[in-house]
């Protein structure tokens, strides 16, 4: 009777269908993985590589290492986009489109959300001295 009350209970149970085997991927290369997090701070001498290394956007440093002169350099290719050196602290905006930053001699340099202040340009000095001499700052001072 046990055996037969088993055997029903066994039959009540509900039937389990096997699902299909997933495709196997196609042939090829691996997927990519995930990139790893780009730095924002650049806290050592050398050439970084932007997108790869360094994240791009604007980065300031304090200027240079003890009483030296920072230098820093943006490449886009083989060609040099912009470059300084400085006594002060300095300002730096890292393009997507350019491929390397190189810096020597600056304390760290660090990802901001701030661009960097405009830089004086030719025009702006001569303005600067026609306002000068238009005030007649250099016949003897203000009128």
């Amino acid at each position: 009777m046990a055996a037969v009350l088993l055997t029903a209970w066994w039959a009540a149970l509900p039937t389990a269908h096997a699902q299909p085997e997933p495709a196997p991927p196609p042939p090829g290369p691996a997927p990519a993985e995930a990139p790893a997090a780009l730095k924002t701070t650049i806290d050592a001498d050398g050439s970084y590589a932007v997108g790869t290394d360094i994240a791009p956007g604007s980065y300031q440093s304090a200027g240079p290492i003890d009483d030296g002169a920072c230098y820093w350099k943006r490449t886009a290719g083989e060609e040099m986009v912009d470059n300084a050196l400085t006594k002060k602290p300095a300002f730096v905006q890292i393009l997507p489109t350019d491929t390397t930053f190189t810096t020597t001699s600056c304390q760290a340099w660090q990802l901001t959300n701030m661009p960097p202040p405009p830089q004086p340009g030719p025009g702006d000095l001569l303005g600067q001295l026609t306002g000068i001499i238009g005030r007649g700052m250099l016949s003897g001072g203000p009128r």
